[in-house]
């Protein structure tokens, strides 16, 4: 994968690309835990649970208000990969599908285990963190995708039926390359969703929101970014469905007041194309994030992911300060959330101070092995 030369970051870019990395890590993180009280209940039961209007703030999930799901989680691992596979470039290693396939492996690791395992110095700092080793609801084709060392990949996928949002919901970060072209972003996505979902639906889903959030991330409009998906899968075969549920998000945009039976209906079945169209609606016609999101996860369909494919856009596109500050305040694991996404943003910017034929700084080397 060429393509990938970094521009000269001056210091007003480098503030901007991080409040965009921090916020679409967040985003996702916030849309997540908004939704996972309610994942899996139908409308009538949200209502019942929260009023006529529905959930209108973070409640308990697992315990604690804030919590996250797998889907952070596997976001968070999704970063991690992307920074191990720029620092392991140098040893001549580049095929980044091969160290996020690890990196969620170790993701696969927290869901197994106990906790980490201090003796494993080749993990990284993210694996270390123990609030990470908490179980929240993997799917089945996720924990069978990374059940042993064989790698998915579009010619030989896992699970080759599985067609469900979780591998669109952990491609946020992928998005986020802004120095490379494009189609590289959308064919990393697919790539690597072939190692859990292997339906083309469910890879092209993941490459469509991948880059999106690209768009959003290099400064582009939400309506700019998605035109420019849709023209980045017009020629791949199997695209159809992906493109049209995108193309009725954007009709459902002029179709009359957002409600609850507009972001249902866009969800369908509950496949990804699905759920990622039901994202983009909800960040077009929300009047600011809190609405956006309230929208996202108040319907039949899973929560949780459409609240944290919701937030991505949301995050990536407004930055960091724009999130709801209360929400922020009681998210599960927001430190370890803006020190890898600070890591993320560095690396992309600074990489060449942090590890190059120049000298490597050790502290970051034990962070992100190149191993």
């Amino acid at each position: 994968m060429g393509g990938t030369a970094g521009a000269v970051w001056g210091r007003a870019e480098q503030q901007d690309f991080r409040s965009r990395v921090r916020g679409t890590l967040l985003g996702v993180a916030v849309g997540d835990a908004l939704g996972a009280p309610v994942d899996g209940l139908t409308l009538d039961a949200i209502q019942e649970a929260h009023g006529a209007d529905g959930l209108a703030d973070l409640a308990p999930a697992h315990g604690r208000r804030g919590a996250v799901t797998h889907l952070t989680q596997l976001t968070l691992f999704s970063v991690d990969g992307l920074i191990r596979a720029q620092v392991r470039r140098d040893t001549g290693a580049w095929h980044p599908p091969t160290d996020l396939h690890r990196a969620y492996r170790r993701w696969a690791a927290t869901q197994r285990d106990w906790g980490p395992d201090l003796r494993r110095k080749d993990d990284g700092w993210l694996a270390h963190e123990e609030w990470l080793y908490a179980r929240r609801d993997a799917t089945r084709a996720l924990l069978l995708g990374l059940g042993d060392e064989t790698m998915g990949t579009p010619e030989a996928p896992k699970n080759p039926g599985e067609r469900g949002p979780e591998a669109a919901a952990r491609s946020a970060p992928f998005g986020l390359l802004v120095g490379w072209e494009p189609q590289l972003v959308t064919q990393l996505a697919v790539e690597c969703a072939a190692q859990t979902h292997g339906h083309p639906a469910a890879g092209l889903a993941a490459g469509a929101y991948a880059v999106v959030v690209h768009g959003l991330a290099r400064g582009e409009s939400l309506d700019a970014a998605v035109q420019r998906a849709l023209a980045l899968l017009a020629p791949r075969p199997g695209h159809e469905p992906v493109v049209d549920a995108l193309q009725h998000a954007l009709g459902a945009v002029r179709q009359g007041l957002p409600g609850p039976a507009r972001v249902t209906g866009l969800i369908g079945a509950g496949t990804a194309e699905g759920l990622v169209a039901a994202a983009v609606y909800c960040a077009l016609v929300g009047e600011d994030i809190r609405h956006g999101l309230r929208l996202a996860v108040n319907h039949d369909g899973p929560s949780a992911a459409t609240g944290a494919l919701t937030g991505g856009l949301l995050g990536a596109l407004h930055g960091e300060t724009a999130l709801p500050p209360a929400w922020l305040a009681e998210l599960e694991g927001r430190p370890t959330i803006l020190e890898l996404a600070d890591d993320f943003a560095m690396e992309m910017t600074q990489g060449p101070a942090l590890h190059g034929p120049a000298g490597s700084s050790p502290g970051w080397l034990a962070r992100y092995p190149r191993a």
